[in-house]
């Protein structure tokens, strides 16, 4: 299968990029539990769970057959390093807002786990089944501050379907069937290996597909039409918790002015974007909230004409309170003598039309943008310093059904984390996050509501649109299923066919 850059690590616990999760937690490792077709926890290597009457703990009863990939079992001494690593603030795991619903984790015995929560909870939280376990004998010994280059992150040690088997740095990984997984968490994978090759050529990518290299890709919106007239081919286009933003450098100006970027938001024509951009697979953004969701706000009708020339001039407005104004003889708005003039960085490839379209509504406004390209790694460096040094990125943000994604972005216990690309934290936010976190499920939406609401108050990104997967997938590969879970939540049954 392709991806279009190369998996960020293999340590689940310090990775946003969203193919990586995908492969650490369908395929590498074993988590708790899993969430089923609607969402519901079922058992996985926690066989069955007893709550405490109160609902403010639960036990896991354990797989007792679960081992690591070099052979050492798998315990509830491992369930207890997990969490208490990814809530450790210095390792900075994107998954630290996530794992603050767990108070206490308490191991009983090997294969008994106890969890507590600072809340009664009417369900198990939805971090259970997105925190894929890491082996506490192989990195107790390491300094959290050096997970991230530490070698287990390039040739991890799981204990999930698939092992990991090489892996050559921008090219590929590659993982091979395990033969000794457990048949009570679903046996041994139909698959001998499975190769992520990195592919960021949407043309090449067909090209693999067609050849017959490739088994699975990610296309371009563009290329849909030709997958469709491709016999061989068959056009998957799955929900994904994935979102495109514009986020904000808050710590400095002209973004440290709400009005500012109220009106760098206001700017921007959603539907223009997701039309010509991503060819209509995608939903413009209305809400930070993915669609598909049990706490997704009821979705917004079209944006009329009229509405967004309102827009329009309400950008005008705050970028004049602001004190960035223009005159019919300038083109780009001044204050102070300092023009508006923001450098926009991206990871784009081929015609950047996203970040093209951005450019020129942006430029309608008064704003001049200059568009700079990085490779991946460079732009994450960069947007999560401390102290940054940048004005604003065009970026995605992985999602997941417990919305972590949001604490990461934006909780002050998360400030310095790998998805604090904004630097914005406040205590109105912090406490919405916190009760959105705690809420029990009959007051979920409401609480997330209350979040949305206080992100378009501070606005500290714009969100443009919410994706929809665009997968290419070879008839001879059977047995693949996609949704909110993710494209990989099939992949230990997975069968590749010489003809179909």
């Amino acid at each position: 299968m392709a991806s279009g850059t190369d998996l960020e690590s293999g340590n689940p616990l310090v990775t946003v990029h969203p193919l990586s999760r995908q492969v650490q937690r369908h395929a590498l490792f074993v988590t708790l539990v899993r969430l089923d077709p609607a969402l519901q926890p079922v058992p996985y290597f926690a066989r069955a769970w007893v709550w405490r009457d109160d609902h403010r703990a639960v036990t896991f009863h354990l797989d007792s057959t679960v081992r690591w990939h070099d052979g050492t079992p798998t315990t509830a001494e491992d369930v207890a390093f997990t969490f208490a690593a990814a809530a450790d603030s210095a390792l900075g795991s994107p998954r630290r807002g996530d794992v603050a619903v767990v108070s206490q984790v308490q191991v009983l015995d090997r294969h008994t786990v106890r969890l507590a929560f600072s809340e009664a909870r009417a369900t198990l939280p939805p971090i259970l089944a997105e925190l894929p376990l890491v082996p506490r004998h192989l990195l107790d010994t390491v300094p959290r501050s050096r997970w991230r280059s530490h070698p287990f992150a390039t040739a991890p040690v799981g204990n999930g379907p698939f092992r990991f088997a090489a892996r050559t740095a921008g090219r590929q990984w590659r993982f091979v069937r395990n033969a000794d997984f457990p048949m009570a968490l679903g046996g041994p994978p139909q698959l001998e290996q499975l190769v992520v090759a990195v592919v960021d050529e949407a043309a090449t990518k067909f090209a693999g597909l067609v050849s017959g290299e490739l088994d699975l890709a990610g296309v371009s919106p563009t290329m849909a039409p030709l997958v469709r007239r491709d016999p061989a081919l068959e056009l998957l286009t799955p929900p994904a918790l994935f979102s495109t933003v514009l986020a904000f450098n808050t710590t400095r100006a002209p973004f440290d002015d709400v009005r500012v970027r109220r009106a760098f938001s206001l700017a921007i024509d959603r539907q223009r974007v997701v039309a010509a951009a991503v060819a209509g697979f995608g939903t413009p953004a209305t809400s930070a909230i993915p669609p598909g969701l049990p706490v997704t706000p009821a979705a917004g009708s079209r944006i009329a004409p009229a509405q967004r020339e309102a827009a329009r001039h309400e950008a005008d407005r705050l970028l004049d309170a602001a004190g960035w104004t223009r005159s019919s003889a300038r083109r780009v708005r001044m204050r102070a003598g300092t023009p508006l003039r923001v450098t926009l960085l991206t990871v784009g490839s081929g015609e950047m039309a996203i970040e093209q379209l951005v450019q020129a509504d942006l430029a309608e406004r008064g704003i001049e943008v200059t568009i700079r390209v990085l490779e991946l790694a460079t732009l994450l460096a960069t947007v999560r310093r401390v102290d940054k040094d940048y004005d604003l990125v065009l970026t995605g943000i992985p999602g997941d059904v417990a919305l972590g994604h949001l604490s990461a972005l934006f909780a002050s216990t998360q400030r310095g984390g790998a998805l604090d690309y904004t630097g914005f934290h406040a205590p109105a936010l912090d406490s919405a996050l916190a009760r959105a976190r705690d809420a029990a499920p009959s007051e979920a939406r409401d609480a997330w509501g209350a979040v949305d609401r206080q992100l378009a108050l501070d606005m500290p990104v714009a969100w443009l649109y919410h994706a929809r997967g665009v997968q290419a997938r070879a008839r001879r590969l059977a047995n693949v299923d996609m949704d909110l879970r993710g494209e990989l939540v099939s992949v230990a049954r997975w069968v590749r066919r010489d003809s179909w």
